[in-house]
């Protein structure tokens, strides 16, 4: 593996992203480290994709720490709201929205309709950037099939994850063990398939 990869700056301030994505990079050899330990500050979200998103807040890190930098840019797609939220998920209920506030819009949006009509999807996709100007990024997408429940359930997570029910479980995504969820999650696919992609280029064996 090239020694620079041996530590990545993850370009996120969420917590539960990074506890994710440290858990799923474990057993790579890799280091991940959150953006805020080098002081690296939000960058607008500006895309109208979740790719060009990843790409704003990869490149954005790693021009900022000098290191190789991976990006996530995800959210949630409701097929009876016209894939809405979308890229923007975070800030459903306004810019400075809590997880509570959007899944309270969602599901004032969603009243009355059964579940058979409440068809969701999480989406992730990641970006890896070996440095700010790297012509060729690294990409990989993940998707993870549900519907939105009538009402929260559990307290794990983060996100819409009390109020997306996940049917190969029959419990909501808050209600699952960390360890099954990194296992299943959008999150985790795109991972997985970035972990692949590592290999592939030989950064890990």
């Amino acid at each position: 593996m090239q020694t620079e990869f041996r530590k990545i700056v993850l370009a996120s301030g969420n917590a539960g992203k990074v506890r994710e994505i440290n858990k799923l990079f474990a057993d790579s050899g890799i280091e991940v480290v959150p953006q805020s330990d080098y002081d690296v500050p939000e960058v607008p979200e500006t895309g109208t994709t979740f790719v060009e998103n990843a790409i704003i807040k990869a490149r954005h890190a790693a021009k900022i720490t000098g290191l190789p930098a991976i990006a996530d840019d995800s959210g949630i797609e409701v097929d009876a709201l016209g894939a809405r939220p979308g890229v923007y998920s975070a800030r459903y209920a306004g810019v400075n929205a809590s997880d509570a506030d959007n899944n309270s819009k969602m599901l004032a949006e969603l009243k009355g309709l059964p579940g058979a009509e409440r068809s969701a999807r999480y989406q992730c996709l990641l970006v890896f950037m070996r440095n700010a100007s790297d012509p060729v990024p690294i990409i990989t997408q993940g998707s993870w099939e549900g519907r939105i429940l009538q009402e929260p359930r559990g307290t794990g997570g983060f996100g819409y994850d009390p109020i997306f029910f996940v049917p190969t479980h029959n419990c909501s995504s808050a209600e699952l063990p960390l360890a099954v969820k990194n296992t299943i999650s959008h999150r985790a696919q795109a991972l997985e398939a970035m972990l692949d992609e590592f290999r592939r280029h030989h950064y890990i064996d």
